[in-house]
């Protein structure tokens, strides 16, 4: 059967990016430290040749289905080497995001309840080498410091989003795991945000939370210094969904070893 999309193309012209996106396909996330079965939603892209016309987009269905069946992130530098070699392309880069969670225990009740964090791996190949990047967004609980400053009593607080993306190097691709990030934004607020809370469990927290107030600026100021030690690359993300403002309160850094 004649190969249409690998005709030869007269105009020229090279395309940066192109592929699937919104592939919902299930897989095991397994990093070594967490295993968790979930289904995920999936992009596949390649750079193409000026003088190829299309690319095979069947072939990225089944890159995701021989080699990303079990995702380790470690791993993926391997996978993306040889989906270059499946789809003949001089780039590709294939992002996948999917709900992972994590077991928290109540402070006073000891109960066991499961938070659930956005996760998304982003996977790039091309001429100038391999990055994988790892984002993780989770909430936590943030308590206004002005508030409490100027109050006689109480303070107002608010569920926080805060998002943390690693970029790992070409000899480390997965440099912080993702329960490791987890624990780093949960410990970055005012408190933790958890899911199953009794009474007691709610005044541990509450205070906790009264006496460790945070702005925007202190929580993702807190995670880059962490990152810097380590020595990583990173992107932080924080949102304040205000409690007693009509807008949220946003910060963003960008930072590179």
């Amino acid at each position: 059967m004649h190969d249409i999309q690998n005709e030869r193309d007269s105009r020229g012209i090279a395309i940066d990016e192109v592929g699937i996106s919104g592939l919902r396909y299930p897989l095991t996330f397994d990093d070594g430290h967490t295993r968790q079965q979930g289904i995920a939603d999936i992009s596949v892209t390649v750079a193409l040749q000026a003088d190829r016309r299309g690319t095979h987009m069947s072939r990225m269905i089944a890159l995701v289905h021989e080699e990303i069946a079990t995702l380790t992130p470690q791993e993926l530098p391997m996978a993306l080497k040889r989906g270059l070699t499946l789809l003949d392309a001089p780039a590709l880069t294939l992002t996948l995001a999917l709900p992972l969670a994590t077991s928290v225990i109540a402070p006073a009740s000891q109960q066991e309840s499961w938070q659930t964090h956005d996760v998304s791996v982003t996977g790039r190949i091309d001429p100038d080498g391999c990055t994988v990047t790892t984002a993780v967004t989770t909430d936590v609980t943030s308590l206004c410091p002005c508030s409490k400053a100027i109050s006689e009593y109480g303070a107002h607080n608010q569920r926080s989003e805060i998002t943390l993306q690693v970029t790992g190097s070409a000899d480390t691709p997965y440099p912080l795991p993702f329960h490791e990030m987890v624990h780093l934004l949960r410990a970055a607020g005012s408190a933790p945000v958890i899911p199953l809370i009794k009474r007691p469990d709610e005044r541990v927290v509450t205070m906790q939370a009264y006496d460790h107030p945070v702005f925007v600026e202190d929580i993702i100021r807190d995670i880059s210094l962490t990152c810097r030690q380590k020595g990583l690359s990173h992107i932080i993300k924080a949102k304040n969904l205000e409690s007693i403002h009509s807008h949220d309160a946003i910060a963003a850094l960008h930072y590179t070893c």
